[in-house]
């Protein structure tokens, strides 16, 4: 909610925010410059949501979708942040930075070689499937509690440790001298800078990420995404009302996971916390299971003798 002014003892005193409860997924269009937090906390101020959350964290260089969660949506964030997404990136042939991308300090610089296609395409399918990915240094991965990025800041000999990811698509889009563009399709903790200091590599001359934009994350593949001007705008026009209008319900993350339907009185067990077993229920790992009206009361996973597991329950008001 907007802030006030008020004055005490002769000065301007700013009065706190009044925060509400506000349900609902943002699929906000992250400007460049700012950490996926200072998003987040914009657009939660912007809308006075006492609880809000961001799936799956942009660097500041990096724009696009970053799906912001309000109240009962927030459950669903960590399914959301182990999706799939895709990319489209631009990296640099010829210098390695100690961050992997434009924002670092040089490290080296090399003659960019004569690469034509089927030696890119070449060093491209060895960064495709499941591989072992070393993260960057400036990385938010915590060791002992503190994020890598501050150790490194703080003249830290940081290792960062391998890890396998799954990379499903690694194409060149297009080259423009010592610029290679790629749309890049991958799993949860795929580092999209990894990806481009290892193609360098690969090629001979080193490479380090100078931009990188975030076009969907599953299921939002054809997102519809809002700028902070755009939800500037419709505040300043129509107030919370018009900015509600843009959430999506919470039930827009879970669309593509298969559905189990309830009748009354399971849905009264489940929703008490009541142990449940549905007959002949086929083995579900992830489910959405709604009640007679069609609303959402759990994601839950169903076992192979029909007993439901409730991973996370709502408490969505009726329609």
């Amino acid at each position: 909610m907007a802030e006030s002014a008020r004055t005490k003892a002769g000065q301007q005193v700013r009065a706190k925010p009044v925060f509400r409860d506000v349900s609902g997924i943002l699929l906000l269009d992250k400007p460049q410059g700012l950490s996926s937090n200072q998003a987040l906390q914009k657009v939660r101020h912007l809308f006075g949501a006492r609880k809000a959350g961001h799936t799956g964290s942009l660097d500041p260089l990096a724009t696009g979708l970053l799906p912001i969660c309000f109240g009962e949506a927030t459950k669903i964030a960590g399914f959301l942040l182990g999706s799939r997404k895709a990319y489209d990136a631009e990296l640099r042939l010829g210098a390695t930075t100690d961050t992997d991308d434009a924002e670092g300090a040089t490290l080296r610089t090399r003659p960019v070689p004569v690469l034509d296609a089927v030696v890119i395409e070449s060093a491209l399918v060895a960064l495709r499937g499941l591989v072992v990915q070393t993260p960057p240094a400036y990385s938010a991965i915590k060791q002992a509690g503190v994020p890598l990025y501050k150790r490194a800041r703080r003249g830290e000999d940081v290792q960062a440790p391998p890890r396998e990811v799954q990379v499903h698509r690694l194409d060149l889009v297009e080259r423009d001298g010592e610029l290679l563009r790629l749309h890049v399709e991958c799993g949860s903790g795929t580092y999209v800078r990894s990806l481009a200091r290892d193609l360098g590599e690969s090629l001979g001359c080193g490479a380090h990420l100078t931009a990188l934009r975030r076009i969907w994350v599953d299921p939002f593949i054809r997102p519809e995404m809002l700028t902070l001007e755009r939800l500037e705008h419709d505040r300043s026009e129509g107030g919370l009302a018009a900015i509600d209008r843009r959430l999506l319900p919470l039930e827009a993350g879970l669309a593509a996971l298969p559905t189990v339907h309830l009748d009354a009185i399971q849905a009264r067990r489940l929703r008490h916390g009541q142990r449940l077993t549905l007959a002949d229920a086929r083995s579900l790992p992830l489910c959405r299971a709604v009640d007679d009206d069609e609303r959402l009361i759990a994601l839950a996973a169903v076992g192979a003798e029909g007993d439901i597991a409730v991973l996370r329950g709502f408490n969505l008001p009726a329609s």
